[in-house]
């Protein structure tokens, strides 16, 4: 279930609507087999704490299978699971409230996205949205709501003139609060002194920089980002090949000898 292009086979997701990427046809889940898909999540936690993990995070963002059930641009359901916004959120707070049952609301966080655009999954009210979704929450108490800036729509697509605020929403959760969504480092610290959020999230800083929180801490360079090699086959090329700061320092050094 790990979005459209998790499985090569047949996929399922909440609607048959076709998708313009080149995807195998999807398949609508059955009422009947939701009900399992919520329990594969629960078996996936109850797995991965056995493993030794510590807490999960619940992605509900970016156009996976969550995402899909809560966008009214794809959700077209007409059962339990579609309709209105209490409907569309059904299936994530079935997955939310089973999860908790397993392993306790304090090691559970989730990540949701309602501005954005990914996989075509959008929403008419992505305020509604967020906001309900964060009310919800808070009745089971997770230990944290990450959630994306309405300013990033897509992958690297980034409106900074975008007039929905997460403030309300982050008033609304009861747990801690992490914003994510195109945040350097100054306008991150901005954020946390501002009281606009409790946490910001970096994802593509963090995927060109393994020593991300040491680069911060020194105001140092950052290295150049690359989109077109991120999540490729490959498993050297834009994996573990991101230079730390202090080899690039040895490597400076060595160069003006």
């Amino acid at each position: 279930m790990g979005g459209l292009n998790g499985f090569p086979g047949i996929n399922m997701i909440t609607t048959s609507f076709p998708f313009k990427a080149q995807f195998s046809p999807p398949r609508r889940l059955r009422t009947d087999e939701i009900p399992l898909v919520v329990d594969d999540f629960r078996l996936a936690v109850k797995n991965a704490m056995e493993a030794g993990c510590d807490g999960i995070e619940i992605h509900g963002a970016h156009g996976y299978p969550i995402d899909q059930f809560l966008k009214d641009q794809v959700n077209d359901r007409t059962d339990k699971y579609g309709g209105s916004l209490e409907k569309h959120c059904r299936f994530a707070l079935e997955i939310v409230e089973a999860i908790v049952n397993e392993i306790g609301a304090d090691k559970v966080g989730i990540q949701l996205s309602p501005s954005a655009d990914y996989m075509e999954s959008g929403d008419s009210n992505p305020n509604a949205l967020g906001l309900s979704n964060a009310e919800s929450l808070s009745k089971f108490s997770v230990l944290y709501c990450h959630m994306v800036e309405p300013r990033m729509k897509t992958v690297g697509e980034k409106c900074e003139s975008h007039q929905y605020s997460l403030v309300s929403t982050r008033k609304a959760c009861n747990g801690a609060f992490i914003s994510a969504g195109g945040y350097d480092r100054e306008d991150g610290n901005q954020a946390v002194a501002e009281n606009r959020t409790d946490l910001v999230a970096y994802s593509n800083l963090f995927l060109a920089d393994p020593d991300l929180p040491r680069r911060f801490e020194l105001n140092a360079l950052l290295n150049e980002y690359n989109r077109e090699i991120v999540y490729i086959p490959d498993p050297v090329i834009g994996y573990t090949d991101y230079p730390f700061l202090e080899n690039q320092c040895l490597n400076s050094q060595s160069e003006d000898l």
